[in-house]
C-alpha cells in the first residue's frame, strides 16, 4: 500500500512501527478518538490528541499509558514523521497525518465538518493518500445546518413542556450528548441526564467545553421531569428507565434519522438527522480538497463511495476495517466496556 499497510490488528506504519487504531493490543497505537470501535484496550502506548486524553482515560482505564501531542506538532517516530490535525467529530477526534520518504497520508478517522462548539473544527490537508470513512456516502445523506436542526429540537421540547411532558432524547454518551446539551435552548427547561451522559460531562467541561447545567436523572426527586430534557444514550430504552419520568416524549438525534423507517423500527416520536460524521458533499468536498491522488476509503458505505470516485476519474480502493461508525440500528457507535466505567453499552 505504501506509507500504511493493512495488518491483522489494523493499520500498520512500518516506517514508524505503530499502528492506527489497532483493533488488537499492539506496542505503539495512535488513537484517533475514543469512540470504542477506534479505541480498543490492552496496547503498551497510546498516542493521542492533548484534548482528547480524558475521554480516551475514561475508555481505557486510569492506569493507561497515553502521550499527548498538540494539534498541529510534529513527533518522529521513526522514520515517520507523525503530526495530528482537527477532525471535527468529538472533543480530541484528530486526524493522523503521516509523512515517510517523500510521501504523504492522512487518516482522517470519523470527522465532520459542520460547525460544533463541543471540539475543535475539521482541518483541511493535504496528502498523497487520504483514508476516509465512507458512513454516509450517499446522496441522500444531505445535513441541514446544525442551527435549523437544533430549532426543531427546542420547539419539539417546547411543545411538550407545554403538553405536561418530559423530552427524552436519545444520542451517544460521549460526542452526540455533549454536542445536544450545548445546542439546545437551555431556558426551555431543566436538562437532566443518563449517568454515563454526566461522567463525560465532567470530562468536557475539565476540557475547557461550556456546557449548561446538568443534573443526573437517578438523583432528581419524582415528579421532577414534567418539561424537562433528558439526555440519555440509546442502549437506556429500557421501559423500567423510562417509567420513572412519567408521561414522555421520545427522540432520537443521528444521521440515520434521515430515513424515516429508521425512526419508527427503533421506537421513537421524532427522529433528528444531526450527525457527527460528514455528510454526502462534506466527504466530496473533503476528498476534492485533499488533492489526493489514491483515496482508500473504510466503513460504511465504501463501495458507493469508491464506485461514484472511480467514475470521476480518482483511483479509490475500499479497505476492509473494523471500524463501525453510526449504526442504524442503534444510533450508537460499538460501545463496549472501560476500564474506568461499568461495563454497559451505554457508558461512552
Amino acid at each position: 500500500m505504501g506509507i500504511l499497510e493493512l495488518r491483522a490488528e489494523g493499520l500498520f506504519c512500518e516506517a514508524g512501527g505503530f499502528f492506527i487504531d489497532p483493533w488488537c493490543p499492539v506496542d505503539r497505537a495512535i488513537v484517533t478518538h475514543a469512540h470504542s470501535d477506534h479505541a480498543r484496550p490492552g496496547s503498551a502506548s497510546y498516542l493521542t490528541a492533548r484534548e482528547g486524553v480524558g475521554v480516551l482515560r475514561a475508555r481505557l482505564g486510569e492506569s493507561t499509558s497515553i502521550q499527548p501531542l498538540d494539534y498541529g506538532d510534529s513527533l518522529r517516530i521513526g522514520d515517520a514523521i507523525v503530526s495530528l490535525h482537527p477532525a471535527g467529530h468529538i472533543l480530541g477526534s484528530a486526524q493522523v497525518r503521516v509523512e515517510s520518504a517523500g510521501e504523504t497520508w492522512v487518516v482522517t478517522g470519523d470527522y465532520k465538518t459542520a460547525p460544533d462548539s463541543t471540539c475543535a473544527p475539521f482541518e483541511q490537508l493535504r496528502c498523497h493518500v487520504l483514508v476516509t470513512e465512507a458512513t454516509f456516502a450517499l446522496p441522500i445523506y444531505r445535513w441541514a445546518p446544525p442551527e435549523a436542526t437544533f430549532g426543531e429540537i427546542n420547539r419539539w421540547w417546547a411543545a411538550n413542556r407545554d403538553a405536561g411532558l418530559a423530552s427524552i432524547l436519545y444520542g451517544y454518551a460521549l460526542g452526540k450528548a455533549q454536542r445536544l446539551i450545548a445546542g439546545v435552548d437551555s431556558s426551555i427547561g431543566p436538562i437532566f441526564t443518563h449517568g454515563a451522559v454526566e461522567r463525560l460531562n465532567r470530562i468536557y467541561r475539565q476540557a475547557g467545553v461550556a456546557l449548561p447545567e446538568t443534573s443526573p436523572a437517578l438523583d432528581a426527586p419524582p415528579g421532577s421531569f414534567p418539561g424537562s430534557l433528558i439526555v440519555a444514550p440509546p442502549g437506556a430504552q429500557d421501559p423500567s428507565w423510562i417509567r420513572r419520568f412519567g408521561p414522555s416524549s421520545s427522540a432520537m438525534a443521528s444521521g440515520w434519522m434521515t430515513i424515516r423507517g429508521t425512526r419508527r423500527r427503533i421506537s421513537v416520536d421524532r427522529g433528528f438527522a444531526l450527525s457527527d460524521h460528514a455528510d454526502w458533499p462534506g466527504l466530496l468536498n473533503v476528498i476534492r480538497e485533499s488533492g489526493a491522488e489514491t483515496v482508500w476509503v473504510t466503513h460504511g458505505q465504501s463501495a458507493s463511495l469508491v464506485r461514484w470516485l472511480r467514475e470521476s476519474g480518482t483511483n479509490a480502493h475500499a479497505l476492509a476495517t473494523r471500524f463501525e461508525g453510526e449504526t442504524a440500528d442503534s444510533g450508537e457507535s460499538a460501545a463496549g466496556s472501560s476500564g474506568a466505567a461499568q461495563s454497559s453499552q451505554t457508558e461512552l
